[in-house]
C-alpha cells in the first residue's frame, strides 16, 4: 500500500498457531491463583483482549480473557467460571495495558474488577499515524509482517465448551500485541505524536461509563419509512417490548424479531393476530409464538393521545439540529460550520490523521452554533477544554477555530440557500473526507474566508488573499502522507473502531466481529 507507515513489500508470514501452543482455558480458583502468580513474575506491559457473543447475547459481557506477557506467556481465562477476576488486577498492578480497539473492551473488562491505570490502545495508536486500516490483523501484517488467522471473530463465545480452532484463534490475538505496540511507539516518536497518544490513551482509561443513548428504538433499520409519528409510536413499542424480551431471555434483539420485521408490521398495520401472522417472518413457528405480545403492543401504539406520539425527529445527541437542517434554520451559522469542518479538515491533513481523531466533530458542531463570547483565543480554548478536548488538540485546533468562528458582515454574507446555507455545509465533504483520507482540501470550494482574514488580521498575523493563512499554528511539521481512514471491526483483519458511540442497534445474526470498535466518533 503505497503511503502507509512503515509499507515494504515483504512477503507476510502466516502465523496460525501461538509459539507456545494454544494454553487451557482456567476455570478453578486454583488455577487463576497459579496463572496471576505468573502474571506478577513476567516483564513489561501486559496485553489484554476479551471476547464477547454480540449479535447472540443481550449482554456485553466477556465470555472468555486473553492475557499475556513477557516472561508469563499467554493466559486464557473462562469469567463465567471464575467471576471477578481482582486477583488479576493485583498481579498486574500498575503494569501498562496494552489492547486494540480498548474502549471496546474496556467496560466488560471493568465488570470483572479489571481496570488499567496505564494504556496503550493499538487501533488508536494506528489512526493517529495515520494508518488507512486499523484493524488488528491487517496492522500485525503491515508493521510485523506476520498475517494472523481471520476465522472464528462472529462466532457465539458463549458456548462451552469451546472449540479448540476458536481458543488457537483467541490466543492469537494477544500473540503479538505487545510487539505490535512497542514498534508503534517507535513510530509514534518519529513523527512527534507520542505525546497525542499519551493524552489520548490517558483520555479513554479515565472515561467514565458511557451514558445509554437516549429513544435508542430510532435506530431501527428502515425506520425512515416511517411517515407517521403514529407509525413512529408503533416502532417504539415493537421496539420496547422485543427489548424487554430480549433481555429476559438474554438474547440478542435481532435474533428475537429483525428490524425489518418490526418495519414490515408497522407499515402494514394487522388488525389481529391472524393478519400479523400472515406477514413475512411473523409466520415462521418460533415468532408465531410470540404473536399476542407485538399486537399488544401495535393496539398500544395506536390506542395513544396524540399528546403522546414522538416527535417525528429525535434528539441529535448534543441538543443541536442535525447538520443538514442548518441551513434552514440559522444560515449564518451553516456558513459558521462549514468554515469550521473546512479549517479542521486541513489541519488534520497536514498532521496525517482522521479528522474525527484531531476534534470530537460533536464539539466542533456546538462551537459553529453558539460561539463563545467574547470570541477570542482564550474563550476559544476554554471551550475546548470544556468540551473535553485534550492539550494537544487544543493547541492544533484553538486558532484556526477561532478564525473559522468570526463571521463576515451582514453585508458580505451570502443569501439564504446559497453558500453561506445547504451548500456551505454540503461545500466542505469532500475536504472533511480528505483530511481522513487522501490529502484533503485545504479551503473548500464555497467556504467563506472574510472571518479567517478577519481574525488574522486583528491578531496581527499576516493574511493570504487567496483566503488561507500563511502562518498558521498546526498546518505545518506533519508528514506529506495521506490516507483514508480505516473501517470497522469486521473479523481480526477488520477490529477497527466505531468510536466513542454505541455499539449499533442489533440486527439479525452476528455482527462482523466480537468486538467493537475503539474510541473516536465518526465524522459529522
Amino acid at each position: 500500500m503505497e503511503g502507509e507507515p512503515n509499507s515494504s513489500a515483504r512477503e507476510t508470514i502466516p502465523l496460525l498457531v501461538p509459539a507456545d501452543g494454544v494454553p487451557p482455558v482456567l476455570t478453578e480458583a486454583a488455577e487463576l491463583a497459579a496463572a496471576a502468580d505468573r502474571l506478577a513474575a513476567g516483564t513489561g506491559p501486559v496485553a489484554f483482549d476479551a471476547e464477547r457473543a454480540s449479535g447472540y447475547r443481550y449482554s456485553q459481557r466477556a465470555y472468555l480473557i486473553q492475557i499475556r506477557r513477557r516472561g508469563t506467556g499467554s493466559l486464557l481465562l473462562d469469567p463465567i467460571a471464575l467471576g471477578e477476576l481482582s486477583i488479576i488486577q493485583a498481579a498486574v498492578g500498575d503494569a501498562e495495558w496494552v489492547l486494540h480497539a480498548a474502549s471496546q473492551d474496556l467496560p466488560c473488562l471493568a465488570e470483572l474488577g479489571l481496570r488499567p491505570t496505564v494504556l496503550f490502545d493499538t487501533e488508536l495508536a494506528g489512526r493517529l499515524l495515520g494508518y488507512e486500516r486499523v484493524g488488528l490483523g491487517m496492522m500485525v501484517e503491515r508493521v510485523l509482517g506476520f498475517g494472523l488467522e481471520k476465522g472464528h471473530s462472529a462466532a457465539d463465545w458463549s458456548t462451552r465448551p469451546l472449540p479448540e480452532p476458536w481458543l488457537r484463534y483467541a490466543a492469537l490475538d494477544v500473540e503479538l500485541l505487545v510487539e505490535l505496540r512497542d514498534a508503534l511507539e517507535a513510530e509514534l516518536h518519529e513523527q512527534g505524536k507520542i505525546e497525542f497518544a499519551h493524552q489520548e490513551f490517558a483520555a479513554i482509561a479515565a472515561a467514565p461509563p458511557r451514558e445509554p443513548r437516549a429513544e435508542p428504538w430510532r435506530r431501527t433499520s428502515g425506520i425512515h419509512r416511517a411517515r407517521t409519528r403514529r407509525q413512529l409510536a408503533a416502532v417504539r413499542a415493537m421496539w420496547t417490548a422485543r427489548d424487554r424480551l430480549a433481555r429476559t431471555r438474554d438474547v440478542a434483539p435481532g435474533r428475537v424479531l429483525p428490524d425489518s420485521a418490526i418495519m414490515d408490521a408497522v407499515l402494514n398495520a394487522p388488525t389481529d393476530a391472524t393478519a400479523l401472522i400472515r406477514l413475512p417472518i411473523f409466520s415462521g413457528p418460533r415468532i408465531r409464538r410470540t404473536a399476542s405480545t407485538w399486537m399488544d403492543a401495535l393496539r398500544g401504539a395506536a390506542a395513544l393521545p396524540d399528546d403522546a406520539l414522538p416527535a417525528p425527529a429525535g434528539p441529535s445527541g448534543d441538543g443541536l439540529p442535525p447538520a443538514n437542517r442548518w441551513a434552514e434554520r440559522d444560515p449564518v451559522a451553516a456558513a459558521r460550520l462549514a468554515r469550521v469542518r473546512a479549517a479542521l479538515a486541513a489541519v488534520a491533513a497536514a498532521h496525517t490523521m482522521p479528522v474525527e481523531n484531531l476534534l470530537e466533530p460533536a464539539l466542533s458542531r456546538r462551537l459553529a452554533w453558539s460561539p463563545p463570547r467574547p470570541l477570542a483565543g482564550p474563550t476559544v480554548r476554554g471551550a475546548l477544554v470544556a468540551g473535553g478536548a485534550r492539550p494537544w488538540q487544543c493547541e492544533l485546533t484553538a486558532e484556526v477555530l477561532l478564525a473559522a468562528l468570526v463571521d463576515p458582515p451582514p453585508e458580505a454574507r451570502p443569501a439564504r440557500g446559497a453558500a453561506g446555507g445547504a451548500g456551505a455545509v454540503g461545500a466542505v465533504a469532500g475536504a472533511e473526507a480528505g483530511a481522513g483520507g487522501r490529502g484533503g482540501a485545504t479551503v473548500a470550494a464555497g467556504t467563506d474566508t472574510g472571518g479567517a482574514e478577519a481574525a488574522a488580521e486583528a491578531a496581527g498575523r499576516p493574511v493570504d488573499r487567496t483566503g488561507v493563512r500563511s502562518s498558521s499554528r498546526g498546518a505545518g511539521g506533519g508528514s506529506e502522507r495521506t490516507r483514508t481512514r480505516g473501517g470497522g471491526r469486521g473479523g481480526r483483519g477488520g477490529r477497527g473502531t466505531a468510536a466513542h458511540g454505541a455499539p449499533p442497534a442489533h440486527e439479525t445474526g452476528p455482527p462482523g466481529g466480537s468486538s467493537g470498535a475503539a474510541g473516536t466518533s465518526p465524522g459529522a
